[in-house]
């Protein structure tokens, strides 16, 4: 709580505005009329402490030459050699800057397409065919990965019983034969872009939707009072409302920068294409889980929480720094 002190002059002028904050001690009163919240809390918090926190412990391998079957605190220890490694290794630039291009891919897409579908559905007035469209497009989020990435491939095929858009294109003549869009290198991105958003555009719509509905609808009556067209109100008053949930979801997927996937790219990527589709987690799989090499993975682990973290703050020291929404 804070309370205002006014100093004022015999003319009624006000000199001085004084805020005087007030912190309200936490006291065991207070601790037992929401014991009922605190209790709900602590199955998460066992949840986090366990599968979050817990296994960190398991990092030390990064600095170990970690060998299964030895007792953990008998391993040799070798400082930074697994990073040096990681570095050093050849293709590994390559397999970071698939990973960089195809998580821009995805945060650009992923933030811009949930946007502009809340945007048109709000303003949609037949609540039966909002619904619906809602219905249809968050449908594919529940889908796993390895059914997904086969209606893809099948959508995508050059077979003509399944291969709709090769179909489609030979149809409106845009192609005399079918296109192999699998084994193409430098659409691989696209692909992956493309199928992540259709995945999870009407996941991300939803929260967008929940925000728009929180907005006052008087300030839709008085812009339109005053002469604002639909696009207007879209601009400056829809947008301007969901500012806070853009600016706060867009450093959470900044977090998420080298976590461009592993499923679509380790079940659409093949022999034609590996030079677009190895992201890290592929690398560490390849390299790391299945030559028994568990501490290049670590390795490479931390390095991607490293950076998660450090792009993590920056953003939101940056968005601080620009507006006041910030996360922490």
């Amino acid at each position: 709580m804070a309370e205002i002190r006014e100093n004022i002059n015999k003319s009624g002028k006000i000199l001085k505005v004084k805020k005087i904050k007030k912190n309200k001690k936490i006291t065991w009163k207070m601790i037992k009329s929401q014991k009922e919240l605190m209790f709900m809390s602590v199955p998460f918090l066992v949840y986090i402490a366990v599968f979050a926190y817990a296994p960190i412990w398991g990092w030390l391998m990064a600095f170990q030459n970690y060998k299964p079957g030895v007792d953990f605190f008998h391993q040799t220890w070798v400082g930074l050699a697994q990073f040096k490694s990681l570095f050093s290794y050849m293709g590994f630039i390559q397999v970071l800057r698939n990973t960089v291009a195809m998580s821009l891919i995805n945060l650009v897409l992923g933030m811009a397409c949930p946007i502009i579908l809340a945007l048109l559905l709000n303003e949609i007035k037949s609540t039966f065919f909002k619904r619906t469209v809602q219905t249809i497009s968050y449908l594919p989020h529940f889908l796993s990965w390895i059914i997904a990435t086969g209606i893809i491939a099948d959508v995508l095929s050059t077979d003509p019983a399944v291969g709709i858009i090769n179909n489609l294109l030979m149809q409106l003549h845009f192609i005399s034969k079918p296109i192999l869009f699998l084994g193409i290198p430098k659409m691989f991105w696209g692909i992956v872009g493309v199928s992540t958003v259709w995945k999870e555009v009407g996941w991300g719509t939803i929260i967008y939707l929940s925000a728009i509905s929180s907005i006052d609808p008087a300030l839709y009556e008085a812009a339109e009072i005053d002469g604002a067209g639909r696009f207007q109100k879209m601009r400056h008053i829809t947008l301007t409302g969901i500012k806070a949930t853009i600016i706060i979801l867009l450093i959470m997927n900044i977090g998420h920068i080298l976590d461009a996937g592993f499923e679509i790219q380790y079940f659409l990527g093949n022999g034609l294409v590996s030079d677009y589709s190895k992201t890290i987690d592929i690398f560490v799989l390849d390299y790391g889980i299945n030559q028994f090499n568990y501490s290049l993975a670590t390795a490479a682990g931390i390095f991607k929480s490293a950076v998660s973290i450090t792009m993590l703050l920056l953003a939101n020291f940056i968005s601080g720094k620009v507006s006041d929404e910030k996360l922490i």
